[in-house]
């Protein structure tokens, strides 16, 4: 089978109406949230409690959950090291093309949830977006309490030696971290607005 070679003379066709345009009529400026953290770390619990307060500041917001996708593009990947790169290389590369790149250049909030374990991997995410525009947020959650709730059953597959334990690397300058223990009460309404806050603070809740 021969290799389809890539075009050469394809051209960037840059519109009257940008980036700054839109972000000015959705008076909200674009970029993306990408929330990593454990298995059972609670990062879709806390993406839903911030899509609401959002929204409810009438900001237009585009969640992308892990688990959502897995449904549909990725229904064929498991939780093996090479898998979940390739789930996030799909996320970044293929809904169609740099995705989060785009809803952040539509003047979107674009929210993504993924434990996304990989350093490489995020920080090629990072790469893709204009200085400021990616904001990464580790949810920093022990892995007693992550093992503990455990509703996937992932941990337990680990254990029985059904699946390989890869380490996640935890990020190390990352924008936010939501610290979440055992013995704390910190529920995922105050863990959003922590975003909200870092989002206000930042200029991203009001147009160019």
């Amino acid at each position: 089978m021969s290799t389809i070679e890539k075009s050469s003379n394809i051209v960037w066709h840059q519109c009257s109406v940008g980036k700054v345009d839109r972000q000015q009529l959705l008076n909200q400026k674009g970029c993306v949230i990408w929330i990593t953290g454990l298995s059972a770390s609670g990062k879709t619990t806390v993406v839903c409690a911030l899509s609401h307060s959002l929204h409810s500041r009438r900001k237009l917001t585009y969640v992308l959950d892990g688990d959502n996708i897995r449904h549909g593009l990725n229904k064929n990947l498991s939780f093996g090291r090479e898998d979940l790169a390739e789930n996030i290389r799909r996320v970044v590369d293929a809904l169609p093309s740099e995705v989060t790149k785009l809803f952040a250049d539509a003047g979107l909030i674009c929210i993504a949830s993924l434990i996304s374990p990989y350093m490489r991997d995020r920080n090629a995410c990072r790469a893709l977006l204009p200085e400021g525009d990616f904001i990464e947020v580790f949810m920093d959650v022990p892995l007693q309490l992550c093992e503990a709730r455990d509703p996937k059953g992932l941990y337990k597959l680990v254990r029985a030696g059904k699946i390989k334990d890869d380490p996640y690397e935890q990020p190390q300058n990352c924008e936010i971290v939501l610290q979440q223990q055992a013995d704390s009460e910190i529920s995922p309404y105050e863990m959003a607005e922590t975003v909200v806050s870092y989002l206000e603070d930042h200029g991203y809740l009001q147009g160019e």
